[in-house]
């Protein structure tokens, strides 16, 4: 039966151990006195032995002693239970853990070993004992013992806590990941997820994730992350850096997933035969996991630069963590190959280049709304007219499935072959309601209905004649030689949609040279729980402000005019009348690994010839080398840099005929997920965006001129 602490006659001199740090200060503690327990000079010989022991010891250790269970604990302890210390020396644990203790297996466990005096192992309990308990706090085991005094009476309870395992809290945060897992949809977001649990979790040095290109012997790709690399929020916006190999390739992580077994080095050189740079020559321990996936072969690596044994509890977390990101990596694949093919045909409705023109230049823009895997009914075209003169358009279909493409498909076909027989935009509209409506009764639906405006753009007389049926009004940039630039939206009479009674109507406005014509799709402007007038006049006040008219730059700084994000589609064309003709060049660049420097020559020799300042050539040299560089690492196919000079600036896009449909950044060494190349571009230009094309992507920088 438990006692209390029994006083027993004590020798004169010095109390043993009072040589053990902390002695003096806990055991002298005024409280002691006023206790049950009465003053520490008179406990019980063993009972003190033990309170030396539980002093003296790194670990974290409390003793509860007496019928009340008061508290006695060494320096680690304390740490533990935090701003508690020092109120709770010496007072019972009803009171110091009143909140929680007497919730199921916590204080339970202490009374029950000081009442029976048998021994329990308490694993997994919580600690600081806080009423609310942290999701990733550290969980820890506790041993509660029995605690005697010398006629074996049970007077106390030791209790003795320990950290659980860096591999158990592992598995703890496994719930984290397969929740962020599940917010990914593309190969490169289940990636970037994967890479940052496994570094963090596994406190690596080094990580990897494998995935093969799609079958059919196409080969593998892997993306890896070192210890040290710090990841931004811009770069985590960004593709990672995948790096690609043949079907053979011998790199560990492809050997397991073609294989599916694990394997596990302890020590050597795992990555010697395929080291990309000193980051792999220095792992000496490696594991690779396959993903256990059924359609999509993959793996996932984790290395250490120093030997490191491989735990079983380690085995199965890895285990655990390939599962859960083999699931994800499927429903990756999935959704990239319905997003490719919808975007697919999508871009192959609208034209594949647009005119080029001396006085006008060109650019359009588009972005898939709602999730990005639906064909949607948004289109732009611009073409020219047997008089000389140029027609633009830009429209809406209701509508975001298969059937909206396809009848977006039939009326941009019908609008180019009436403007091509009659220019006049409300003939052409007016042509188009008739179509519009007799797809509807040929579908049996009243809901078909289409917005658009179409315009021709006469330079000789500077003048731009507009209509629209229920679309937004284009907008102008107007830049004159003097003056501050600004940007109104065109009077021009709206009307009914296409299809639901559409009464013909035209405007003519000046256009003159210096200005620029925008046209945009109702995605641009319109935002949950913001009005439509909000976002017209945010478009307005960022095309005014822009730092130039040039059609490429203004077209990305209309998409990203109004903040937040859209459900609809993007379509934007923008068309400045330039002050003068300018001049420009193309290259087509192989892919091959002399390409960046043939592209640096000829860059050079180019703007040398047109006069361009030393200072922009440098930048635009530069920048222009770092972008194809990407495009060929990263699309693996042949690219196209073209220049074109103005007298307000130089605008240079690198464009390839990959898949990806977006910029990945350039590196300066192997597989390095932080190149220069963004940040190059970020410094050096004034304005900058990547465009997706019909097959790849363009990228493209803009360098305002120095004043003569």
């Amino acid at each position: 039966m438990p006692g209390t602490v029994g006083r027993v006659p004590t020798p004169s001199g010095p109390l043993p151990g009072t040589a053990v740090p902390g002695t003096a200060t806990v055991v002298g503690h005024p409280r002691w006195g006023a206790t049950a327990l009465g003053p520490y000079e008179s406990w019980d010989p063993a009972v003190r032995a033990t309170v030396e022991v539980v002093l003296a010891s790194p670990a974290p250790m409390a003793l509860h002693l007496g019928a009340e269970l008061l508290l006695l604990y060494n320096d680690a302890y304390a740490d533990l239970i935090g701003d508690r210390h020092p109120d709770a020396m010496g007072r019972p644990p009803t009171e110091v853990f009143a909140e929680v203790w007497q919730r199921p297996g916590v204080g339970d466990v202490v009374e029950q070993t000081y009442r029976t005096g048998v021994a329990v192992l308490d694993r997994e309990i919580p600690l600081p004992l806080h009423a609310a308990v942290a999701l990733d706090q550290p969980v820890y085991t506790r041993a509660c013992s029995p605690v005697r005094d010398s006629h074996g009476r049970v007077v106390g309870v030791l209790s003795v806590v320990a950290e659980t395992s860096p591999a158990t809290r592992q598995l703890q945060g496994l719930s984290d990941f397969a929740a962020a897992l599940a917010g990914t949809l593309t190969l490169d977001d289940v990636a970037r997820v994967a890479l940052r649990y496994a570094i963090t979790s596994f406190d690596a040095d080094r990580v990897s994730f494998a995935v093969d290109d799609g079958g059919g012997g196409a080969g593998w790709r892997m993306v890896r992350r070192v210890r040290g690399e710090l990841v931004d929020e811009a770069d985590e916006r960004l593709p990672p850096l995948w790096r690609r190999g043949p079907a053979g390739w011998s790199a560990p992580a492809v050997v397991s997933a073609r294989t599916g077994q694990a394997s596990f080095i302890d020590d050597g050189q795992p990555l010697h035969e395929i080291a990309a740079d000193r980051h792999d020559q220095k792992i000496r321990a490696l594991a690779a996991v396959p993903l256990r996936a059924s359609v999509v072969r993959g793996a996932l690596t984790v290395g250490y630069r120093s030997a490191h044994p491989w735990s079983a509890a380690e085995r199965a977390l890895l285990a655990a963590s390939a599962e859960l990101i083999g699931q994800a990596t499927e429903r990756a694949r999935r959704f990239e190959t319905q997003h490719g093919t919808a975007q697919l045909l999508q871009r192959s409705m609208l034209p594949e280049n647009l005119p080029v023109l001396p006085r006008l230049r060109i650019a359009a823009r588009y972005d898939p709304g709602v999730d990005g895997n639906a064909a949607g009914g948004d289109f732009y075209d611009a073409f020219v007219l047997p008089t000389g003169d140029l027609g633009v358009v830009l429209g809406d279909v209701a509508g975001h499935d298969v059937q909206a493409a396809a009848r977006m498909g039939q009326v941009r076909a019908a609008l180019r072959a009436l403007a091509l027989n009659d220019p006049r935009p409300d003939q052409v509209l007016a042509g188009l309601d008739r179509l519009v409506g007799s797809l509807g009764t040929e579908a049996g639906t009243y809901e078909l209905f289409v917005t658009v405006v179409f315009g021709v753009i006469d330079v000789g007389r500077e003048e731009l004649t507009l209509a629209s049926a229920g679309h937004p009004a284009p907008l102008v940039r107007r830049c004159g030689p003097t003056g501050e630039p600004r940007a109104e939206y065109v009077d021009v009479p709206s009307g009914a949609p296409l299809g639901i009674g559409y009464r013909a109507a035209t405007c003519t406005v000046a256009f003159s040279p210096g200005d620029t014509l925008l046209l945009f799709s109702d995605g641009v402007v319109e935002r949950r729980r913001h009005g439509l007038s909000d976002g017209l006049e945010r478009l307005a006040e960022s095309v005014a402000g822009a730092p130039s008219g040039d059609p490429r730059s203004l077209c990305a700084v209309a998409s990203a005019a109004v903040p937040g994000a859209t459900e609809d589609d993007v379509a934007v064309l923008a068309v400045e009348y330039a002050v003068r003709p300018s001049r420009s060049a193309r290259m087509e660049v192989p892919a091959e690994p002399t390409a960046p420097s043939r592209v640096r020559h000829w860059m050079t020799a180019q703007l040398t010839e047109w006069e361009v300042a030393e200072s922009v050539i440098g930048a635009a040299v530069l920048c222009t080398s770092e972008l194809t560089t990407n495009a060929l690492l990263h699309a693996g196919t042949a690219a196209r840099v073209e220049v074109d000079l103005s007298p307000e600036r130089l605008l240079v896009s690198v464009a390839d005929s990959g898949s990806r449909g977006t910029v990945t950044r350039a590196r300066t060494e192997t597989l390095s997920s932080r190149g220069r190349g963004l940040g190059l571009i970020e410094e050096l230009s004034d304005a900058w965006g990547t465009d997706p094309t019909v097959r790849g992507s363009t990228v493209w920088f803009e360098i305002l001129l120095p004043s003569a």
